[in-house]
């Protein structure tokens, strides 16, 4: 069935949860607001938007070297309490944001970090490439938003898919361990370095060697 915004805004008003997660939650249960207010507490989307304003200022700064040192990442993950950051679960978490980062090579964390002047950019190049296509000129700027929404994917971290499982985005990754742990969970900031970068040489695929890594991890 068809999903009113007005449904999911009713939902999102209930329980705090983003708007996809809601309309999700409500496609999944076919507009049921009951049982879609209880998909959203059994997969800890609801608890997690609790906890969003919550101040997390403690946290770990993990560091990982794709074998042979050819990818370095630094990532910044804040939680709410030492304790939290202490444990192996924290660790290993942070770990695979790390590991994540490596493979997929993000240019930022969220959406909302991204330059307005390279969203205008990127807009503008979309569009070119839309009416070079021969596109209808009045589907064009549909076409050019749904193609920017789609590159935001590839180069925001929360926004991507988890390379461990492609079924779930990092965002959701973090809001399953906000719900696990029962404390706010912020990835501040990371650094990527790869050997070589900037320079012109052959390609290779990372995201094949650094995958085989976390296999074997």
């Amino acid at each position: 069935m068809a999903i009113s915004a007005k449904l999911v805004k009713e939902l999102r008003d209930k329980t705090g949860a983003g708007m996809m997660d809601c309309k999700k939650a409500l496609t999944e249960t076919n507009g049921d607001m009951e049982k879609a207010m209880e998909y959203l507490r059994e997969k800890g989307i609801a608890k997690a938007a609790k906890k969003a304003d919550r101040i997390a200022a403690e946290g770990v700064v993990e560091s990982y070297i794709h074998a042979g040192g050819r990818i370095g990442v630094l990532v910044e993950v804040n939680c709410e309490t030492d304790f939290v950051a202490k444990t192996d679960e924290f660790k290993s978490f942070v770990r695979d944001i790390a590991m994540q980062i490596a493979a997929m090579n993000p240019k930022y964390v969220r959406s909302e970090e991204i330059p307005e002047s390279e969203i205008e950019k990127e807009r503008k190049i979309l569009r070119q490439q839309a009416l070079g296509e021969g596109k209808p000129e009045k589907i064009v700027d549909k076409m050019v938003e749904g193609r920017l929404k789609k590159h935001f994917k590839e180069i925001c971290l929360l926004d991507q898919a988890y390379v461990k499982d492609p079924d779930k985005t990092v965002d959701q990754l973090v809001k399953e361990m906000i719900a696990k742990i029962g404390e706010n969970i912020n990835v501040r900031r990371f650094v990527r370095f790869e050997l070589g970068e900037g320079i012109e040489k052959g390609e290779s695929n990372f995201v094949e060697e650094v995958m085989s890594q976390i296999k074997k991890g």
